[in-house]
């Protein structure tokens, strides 16, 4: 891995903040899964491709009100990134606002993103990778 993969991965994070599907889809692999924290439907537990980030993502926008991932550091590990930060939302019905540690671990395949898994625990994050904390 490189640094290149860093950056791969911070250029989604922004994607998925400012909401843009087209441009977190293009850094993704066609095999795509993704392994939220928490779906916003219970049912839901992994999302697959581009169909899965515009389902996830709309979801999202139906349920918070605000929904900002914020990585405040990146790890290179090998074939994988990990980031730790802060997740802060606030829920769309209820107004109440949540501001928790936060984790994902970002496989990376062919210079894309291949797999993300979330945690609201850098720790579980870490072993997640297969990183010590």
């Amino acid at each position: 891995m490189s640094q290149q993969d860093v950056e791969t991965v911070k250029t989604l994070m922004d994607a998925v903040n400012r909401r843009d599907i087209d441009a977190y889809a293009g850094l993704t692999t066609a095999d795509f899964e993704w392994f939220p924290v928490f779906a916003a439907r219970v049912e839901q537990d992994v999302y697959r491709g581009r169909e899965g980030i515009e389902m996830f993502l709309g979801e999202v926008d139906e349920t918070w009100q605000e929904f900002r991932p914020t990585p405040e550091e990146y790890r290179d590990l090998g074939d994988r990134v990990v980031a730790l930060g802060r997740l802060k939302t606030r829920g769309r019905a209820s107004g109440v606002p949540s501001d928790s540690p936060w984790g994902g671990v970002y496989d990376m395949r062919g210079g894309k993103v291949s797999r993300i898994r979330t945690y609201l625990d850098h720790d579980e994050t870490l072993r997640a990778a297969g990183a010590a904390g």
